[in-house]
């Protein structure tokens, strides 16, 4: 059957720009269906993380976005107004405990970025595009059809009321937290469900910027009788949230600006809206051809982690390279059924530390006092995926931990090792197209050449030392945990999938069976 493209991806905002510039980086042809012609008013969110940022250096964007220093660190503190006198600062997570590890070097490459979805959201449509992705945009669903070898999607055009249809082989659904696929895919949610609704006003007032300097970004403000929550987007742009409460016009925002902000400072109002503060997990993430990913898949309010935005983005790093594998007959289509396995237990897991942690556990009345609290690094880069592509993970090992403390386990993301002594290229630049073979050992290297014979399967074979040379405080053999010895097998999405401390004659299993369970291979 032909088909009109090989993925259709519903809803062309961040999750579902960032999956259409990560498909169509890896080949696959692509397009995105999208209501809206351009990004919301609402800048959304705005705090992206290094693994975030890893994706983006990879696809050629990480220089078009502003990273912060490395020292930064988002502080909350509780006040009467934005000019008032600090209260307190509310902590996000505990500074010590089990997970916590000192770091004593650079983790990744990449920085933190503190900017505004609407400004990222241009770069990613301009990136899609470039690489070949088709965007449709003032185009909506009406309704899809799975077929034996496909999705039909029927849409109409919001300006002419034209209506079509398109074919593809999969769908992505990236639409949204009241997700009309999801729902249509009869696809339940679960988890501590609605919290409260939110009113909101983004409204510009440069002079406000000059109270960061105390080195808050997000204020919880506290008065009799009233209190909001203010936070910036670093470029003058300020929100004012609400907790409950009727809904007003924008400009009706004006007085309770001014409360605020605590002093007469000029503002000008930009727009105002209302949303949904909830936490809900899809119980699974794929049905048939079709596949959920960001807030289709988790709902999550803002984040000090930022949970929400950067696990969305994550989801289709981990989808994009599956999908690639599968449309050009190298894997199994079963190999996509490892999709839903190993990301929604990470959306749970996110899902469990954002109600465990001080902002939010006052809302659930510490229902989750006795979960595990991981540290920032640990949730961002340290934590463990399963999936049976991923060989060798113990069903006792923890949720998450620091990646010093991993040190290469499968199911975990690969070390960050600086290669160059200009600190300008890492192993995780390595790790981004196609499965990489990795050792020191001129053996392995040998039995990797002849698995990649008998296979007929593309992956790149690096040795270190001979390659490439690791140039950071900690070797590849300690970072990586396969002595000198032994060898890793990467995934293109950067995670580690199987591993052994042994020499090719003492271990159990060849290469070729291994690259068989991990690619799913045909």
């Amino acid at each position: 059957m032909h088909h009109d493209t090989q993925v259709i991806i519903i809803g062309g905002s961040l999750v579902g720009l960032s999956a259409a510039a990560f498909l169509a980086w890896r080949g696959v042809k692509t397009i995105v269906i999208e209501k809206h012609r351009g990004s919301a008013l609402h800048p959304r969110a705005q705090g992206f993380t290094e693994h975030t940022l890893e994706f983006y250096r990879a696809i050629g964007i990480a220089d078009r976005i502003p990273t912060a220093d490395p020292s930064f660190r988002l502080r909350r503190a509780t006040v009467t107004s934005l000019v008032g006198e600090v209260k307190n600062e509310a902590r996000w997570t505990p500074s010590s405990g089990p997970n916590a590890v000192r770091q004593e070097r650079a983790l990744s490459p990449a920085g933190m970025a503190g900017f505004a979805q609407d400004k990222l959201e241009p770069i990613l449509r301009e990136r899609a595009s470039e690489l070949g992705a088709e965007l449709l945009l003032g185009m909506e669903l009406l309704s899809f059809e799975e077929t034996g070898e496909g999705v039909v999607a029927t849409t109409r055009d919001r300006e002419s009321h034209r209506i079509s249809s398109l074919s593809a082989k999969y769908m992505i659904a990236a639409d949204g937290a009241g997700s009309v696929v999801r729902e249509a895919l009869g696809i339940e949610m679960h988890g501590v469900g609605h919290i409260m609704n939110i009113r909101s006003v983004l409204f510009q007032c440069p002079a406000a910027d000059k109270f960061l300097e105390r080195g808050f970004q997000q204020f919880e403000i506290e008065q009799e009788g009233f209190k909001a929550f203010l936070t910036t987007y670093g470029d003058s742009r300020w929100v004012l949230m609400f907790y409950g409460g009727e809904v007003k016009r924008s400009g009706e925002y004006a007085s309770d600006i001014r409360r605020a902000l605590g002093a007469d400072l000029p503002f000008e109002i930009i727009t105002s809206g209302a949303w949904e503060m909830a936490g809900r997990i899809a119980d699974v993430y794929s049905k048939g051809r079709v596949f959920l990913a960001g807030d289709a898949a988790h709902q999550l309010p803002p984040t000090r982690g930022g949970y929400g935005a950067n696990t969305g983005i994550d989801d289709a790093w981990n989808l994009a390279w599956k999908l690639g594998l599968v449309l050009d007959g190298t894997s199994k289509p079963t190999l996509l059924d490892t999709y839903s396995a190993e990301r929604q237990p990470v959306g749970w897991l996110r899902h469990q530390q954002t109600f465990a942690r001080p902002d939010y556990a006052r809302y659930v009345g510490n229902a989750l006092s006795n979960e595990t609290v991981y540290d920032d690094k640990a949730m961002e880069l340290g934590q463990l995926h399963r999936s049976d592509i991923i060989l060798d993970s113990s069903g006792n090992l923890p949720a998450a931990a620091h990646p010093d403390e991993w040190a290469g386990q499968p199911g975990t993301r690969a070390p960050h090792l600086w290669i160059d002594a200009h600190r300008r290229q890492s192993t995780i630049d390595l790790f981004t197209r196609s499965f990489v073979f990795v050792t020191e050992d001129a053996r392995w290297e040998n039995a990797a050449q002849e698995a990649r014979g008998e296979t007929r399967f593309t992956f790149e074979i690096i040795r270190i030392g001979k390659d490439i040379l690791i140039n950071d405080t900690i070797s590849f053999a300690d970072a990586f945990g396969v002595g000198l010895e032994g060898a890793a097998l990467i995934r293109p999405d950067g995670l580690v999938c199987w591993r052994t401390r042994l020499s090719p004659s003492a271990v159990s299993e060849n290469l070729s069976a291994v690259l068989s369970k991990v690619a799913k291979l045909i």
